[in-house]
């Protein structure tokens, strides 16, 4: 079984569940996808928001990667409306074994990678081609994959948009 990651922009928290999750965060029904909604979004395959994407962005920053500071913040499932340890109704399901969940990225992550010039793509490459939660085919693509996440966080910012991150198990 695959995890998928797909990133994009949005205007706010209602968008991204409406466009990532379905109408209303109703994982159930008929949605759009990201491109029917006209969504600004990348196809990251494997690359998790909160370790590896939080590496890149330590890697910007200049120091090590902390997995208990500031990061992604899970909007959905809502754990507010619906707590992880509470049951489904008979013959339903919980949105927690749906294989979706969605993230906002903080703020400051997108300008971050949204101030990743050309030129410091390739020593920003040379430090997450080594991780070990990802594995890049090949050193250009790395670079490519850096590349493209400054692209849509710099068009994000640009647009005052967000960035979200839907994760499809």
């Amino acid at each position: 079984m695959g995890v998928l990651f797909d990133y994009f922009a949005a205007a706010d928290r209602p968008t991204a569940v409406d466009w990532a999750i379905g109408p209303g965060g109703d994982w159930t029904a008929e949605g759009q996808s990201l491109d029917e909604a006209g969504a600004d979004w990348i196809d990251m395959k494997g690359i998790d928001p909160h370790v590896a994407l939080g590496q890149l962005v330590a890697f910007t920053e200049g120091r090590p990667y902390d997995v208990h500071g500031t990061g992604p913040e899970l909007l959905w499932p809502d754990q507010r409306e619906w707590p992880p340890e509470r049951p489904a109704a008979p013959g339903a399901e919980s949105p927690w074994e749906s294989g979706l969940h969605l993230t906002e990225l903080p703020d400051a992550w997108r300008d971050r990678l949204a101030s990743i010039e050309d030129e410091h793509v390739p020593m920003l490459a040379l430090q997450w081609y080594d991780i070990e939660e990802f594995d890049f085919a090949d050193f250009p693509a790395c670079e490519d994959c850096i590349r493209t996440f400054a692209g849509l966080a710099r068009r994000a910012r640009d647009a005052g948009a967000h960035l979200y991150c839907r994760c499809c198990v």
